[in-house]
C-alpha cells in the first residue's frame, strides 16, 4: 500500500491511497463490483481514513468500493427509499461489511450526526436536487467535511448553493461516460471567490472555474452540444411574432452569449 499524492489546482493537496497489486479475494469482489468510471473518480476525492457518508447510495457500491480499497476506514450509505435500502443492506451483507459500513434509511443527510462524517458524497442525482438535499440538510454541516457531489444534470445549482453558502471549489472533473457528460465537484470551506478570480463569474458559475480553464475535449463538446441546442430553440420561436415571446426570446439571446463565452473563453 503505498500514498500517492494529488494537486488541486487551488494549490491545495490531499493524499491518495493506492491500491497495489494484491492477491485479495476483496479485490475480485470490487472488480465485480463493477463500478463506474465516474463513481471511481468520486471515490478518489475521499480524505485518507475518513469515514464518508454516501447520500442516495443505492446499492452501497461507492461505501463498499471506499472501504474495500481502504480509501476510507468507515461508511455510511443513506437511502430514503425501501427497494434501495435493501438492495444496500443486502450489499453491504454480502461483502461481510456490515461493522464498516452503517446502512440508514432516511431522508438526505438526516441520516447523519452533527459532524459525523469526514467526507460527504452525493453522486447520480440532478444538480436542483443535490443542492436542495445540501440546503435542507445544512443543520448537519460542521464546515468540517469535504463534499464531493456528481450532478448528472445542471451543476449551477451546485456551485451557486456552495458560493452562497462560503464553500469553496477545490477541484472539478468532467468526463464522459456511456454517452452522457458528468461532472464532478469537491468542495471544502474557505475562501469562495479563489476559484473564480481568474474567470467570469457567470460562465465560471454555468461551466465550472477549473473545467472553463482547462477547456477539454469533453468540455467542448458538451457545451457545444448545449449552445447549438439553445440556437435552434432561439430560431423556432422567433418565427413566431407573438408578443409574449419577446421576452423568452431576450432570455434565449442572453443565455447564446454567455454559452459563446463558455466555449470561447481561453
Amino acid at each position: 500500500m503505498k500514498n500517492s499524492i494529488r494537486r488541486l489546482d487551488s494549490g491545495r493537496f490531499f493524499y491518495m491511497i493506492v491500491k497495489e497489486k494484491e492477491p485479495e479475494k476483496s479485490c475480485d469482489i470490487v472488480n465485480e463490483m463493477k463500478l463506474s468510471k465516474r463513481l471511481q473518480s468520486v471515490a478518489e476525492y475521499i480524505p485518507p481514513g475518513a469515514l464518508v457518508a454516501d447520500i442516495g447510495s443505492d446499492h452501497a457500491y461507492l461505501p463498499c468500493y471506499a472501504v474495500l480499497n481502504h480509501l476510507a476506514s468507515r461508511a455510511i450509505a443513506g437511502e430514503i427509499t425501501d427497494g434501495p435500502y435493501l438492495s444496500a443492506k443486502q450489499q453491504v451483507e454480502k461483502l461481510d461489511l456490515s461493522t464498516l459500513i452503517s446502512v440508514r434509511k432516511g431522508d438526505g443527510l438526516s441520516v447523519l450526526e452533527k459532524g459525523e462524517a469526514g467526507a460527504i458524497t452525493i453522486a447520480g442525482m440532478g444538480g436542483a436536487l443535490i443542492a436542495h438535499i445540501l440546503e435542507s440538510g445544512k443543520t448537519k454541516l460542521t464546515g468540517r467535511e469535504r463534499l464531493i457531489l456528481q450532478p448528472n444534470i445542471h451543476a449551477v445549482h451546485i456551485r451557486e448553493w456552495l458560493y452562497q453558502e462560503g464553500y469553496e471549489l477545490l477541484d472539478e472533473v468532467i468526463l464522459e461516460e456511456d454517452g452522457k457528460c458528468y461532472e464532478i465537484l469537491v468542495a471544502e470551506t474557505g475562501d469562495r471567490d479563489t476559484p473564480y478570480r481568474d474567470v467570469p463569474m457567470a460562465a465560471g458559475m454555468l461551466a465550472g472555474p477549473f473545467l472553463l480553464k482547462e477547456r477539454n475535449e469533453v468540455f467542448l463538446r458538451k457545451w457545444s452540444q448545449e449552445l447549438k441546442h439553445t440556437e435552434q430553440i432561439y430560431e423556432q420561436i422567433s418565427r413566431s411574432a407573438k408578443d409574449e415571446n419577446h421576452e423568452k426570446l431576450a432570455e434565449l439571446k442572453e443565455r447564446i452569449s454567455l454559452l459563446k463565452e463558455v466555449i470561447g473563453h481561453a
